[in-house]
């Protein structure tokens, strides 16, 4: 389906743009925090270095204010701490909020960079994660050093990282679901032109419309002008084969009719050699001329046939000219249509109905019904006639359908009519059965395209 896969294609790209920016959007603040988290931590160190000096006895003194509370607070996971690594140095500071001190890794597993210092992540004391700022630092002319550490919630910043990730998805997805929501919407009113189209020719296949018509926006009016004008050019095809089948039986009409005159005139052996062959010619000239005209017709976009009405208005005219006979007609109240011409239905159904007046005893039944058919097939409609006369042995059923064959020659008759049927159903794509009626005569079904 066209709709779905334009709507599921600019879905799926839309879904997957939002990902994409999410994450980079993502990996930029992460990229940011941490710069920013780096540069908070040096620039504490930085101030906890000039906050702190050695007296000439070697203790550590000094009252470093880094300007942020979280120092000050137990357990906060901010901390500083300066330690001695001269053995001229004797004490330790630490800010009020490191009640416990933390692990400090060899040199070996974390070196000092050439600023001589390092960058680690340790637990902390509230079970935290920090990252650890720390470098050596000689305080004085007697190469007394000591080492300073700034400590900073590492924890605290990946929780920011993941609370923003989590914001920027949420939104990202009411925007995505908004603007999926407006590309289909879109699409819909987009693609709403082909629908009318569909629907337009679906009328053209019931044969309640001749052409495609209605506004069509200047991108799809071309399609709908060339399907118009293949309509209309096979509209002609048809009419042109129709003319030409009837221009070529009323010229041969009159040659016939002569040598068949001439032929009976002669008389004697030539004279009947004379009229039989012209007769032959007449039944291959009607024959063929019914086939050609049905194989023109099958299939085509506008050839449309009201099923009910024409075997009603048939029905009418074989009780007329058979008053002797007894006809009953079942048809449901639904109007069936024939996808095929309204000729071709009267041929088909007519040469049936006229078989079964003809050899009836007394009572015919013409019965009418759409085949029921799973939604994947094709719609089908069956004619079914039934008559109690003799009928047809089951071995002689196929006999009956061979051009001029005729089983019994006291009726009066061509042979050619159940032939003719056969080959008009067989055109249409349908089925023709001769089988024992329950009337104990002849059953005729057809099976036939409905529109």
């Amino acid at each position: 389906m066209l709709t779905f896969r334009v709507v599921a294609f600019s879905s799926i790209w839309a879904i997957i743009a939002l990902v994409v920016i999410a994450t980079v959007i993502s990996t930029l603040f992460r990229q940011v925090s941490e710069r920013g988290f780096d540069n908070v931590l040096s620039a504490h160190l930085f101030n906890l270095i000039a906050s702190v000096s050695a007296t000439d006895d070697g203790r550590l003194v000094g009252s470093p204010n880094l300007g942020d509370l979280r120092f000050s607070e137990p357990l906060s996971g901010w901390y500083w701490a300066v330690e001695p690594v001269s053995e001229a140095l004797r004490n330790r500071l630490h800010s009020p909020s490191l009640v416990m001190p933390v692990n400090s890794p060899s040199t070996d597993e974390v070196p000092f960079d050439r600023e001589f210092r390092r960058r680690y992540l340790e637990e902390g004391p509230g079970g935290e994660q920090i990252e650890v700022l720390e470098a050596e630092i000689v305080l004085d002319q007697l190469d007394r050093v000591a080492r300073f550490r700034v400590m900073g919630n590492r924890s605290e910043l990946e929780q920011e990282i993941s609370d923003f990730a989590g914001r920027l998805y949420a939104y990202l997805a009411i925007f995505g679901l908004g603007m999926i929501a407006i590309n289909v919407f879109a699409i819909l009113v987009a693609l709403k032109p082909l629908g009318s189209i569909r629907q337009a020719l679906a009328s053209i296949r019931a044969g309640t419309a001749e052409r495609l018509s209605g506004p069509f926006p200047v991108e799809i009016a071309p399609l709908a002008e060339e399907t118009n004008a293949l309509i209309e050019n096979n509209r002609r095809i048809i009419e042109r084969a129709r003319t030409q089948v009837g221009n070529l039986a009323h010229s041969l009409k009159t040659p016939l009719a002569v040598l068949m005159n001439e032929g009976r005139t002669l008389g004697g052996d030539k004279g009947g050699l004379i009229t039989n062959h012209a007769e032959g010619m007449q039944k291959q000239i009607d024959h063929y001329l019914q086939r050609a005209r049905a194989a023109a017709q099958r299939n085509t976009l506008a050839s449309r046939s009201p099923v009910n009405q024409t075997l009603a208005r048939m029905a009418r005219v074989a009780e007329k000219l058979n008053p002797d006979k007894r006809l009953a007609v079942k048809m449901p109240e639904s109007e069936i249509v024939f996808a095929g011409e309204r000729e071709d239905l009267e041929e088909i159904t007519g040469n049936l109905l006229e078989n079964a007046m003809k050899w009836a005893s007394g009572k015919v039944v013409l019965s009418l019904g759409l085949v029921q058919a799973d939604e994947a097939g094709p719609r089908s409609f069956r004619v079914v006639i039934e008559d109690d006369g003799p009928g047809i042995p089951e071995d002689q059923a196929r006999q009956a359908l061979k051009r001029g064959r005729r089983l019994d020659e006291s009726k009066p008759g061509t042979g050619l009519g159940l032939s003719i049927v056969a080959d008009l159903v067989e055109e249409y794509g349908g089925t023709l059965s001769l089988e024992r009626s329950k009337l104990g005569g002849l059953k005729a079904e057809v099976s036939l395209p409905a529109a």
